[in-house]
């Protein structure tokens, strides 16, 4: 008889928070929160856009949206997120269509993940 194993993808999310004090140093409490709102729906929406691109084989929209994502991540402070949207756009470079799935379903989680990270992060700050 076989015996089937269930992973459990639990990935820690790496936020930097020198990034996210320098974002409120220069903006000020008001501007930074308005900036790290905006930014986190156009995240949300740059993972829905990617799914929707690698669903439909648009490699180029993919590298385009995951581009962007890793950009806008970096600006606040969401290292892990950058560095994930940064390798499945390198796979869909390459066309490689189980790296492009593998990454692109880390990128997934990891985002989830970051984006509740970031609200929690917030909700302390209130």
């Amino acid at each position: 008889m076989a015996v089937i194993s269930v992973l459990h993808h639990q990935e820690g999310v790496r936020l930097d928070p020198d990034r996210v004090v320098a974002l409120y140093a220069e903006l000020g409490e008001t501007g930074a929160e308005v900036v790290m709102c905006r930014a986190i729906e156009e995240l949300a929406l740059l993972l829905a856009a990617l799914q929707q691109a690698a669903c439909g084989g648009a490699l180029g929209a993919v590298v385009e949206a995951a581009s962007r994502l890793g950009g806008l991540a970096t600006q606040i402070g969401m290292a892990s997120l950058a560095r994930v949207a940064g390798d499945v756009a390198d796979a869909a470079r390459r066309s490689d269509g189980a790296a492009l799935a593998a990454t692109l379903a880390r990128l997934v989680r990891i985002g989830d993940r970051s984006l509740t990270a970031v609200w929690d992060m917030q909700d302390l700050s209130l």
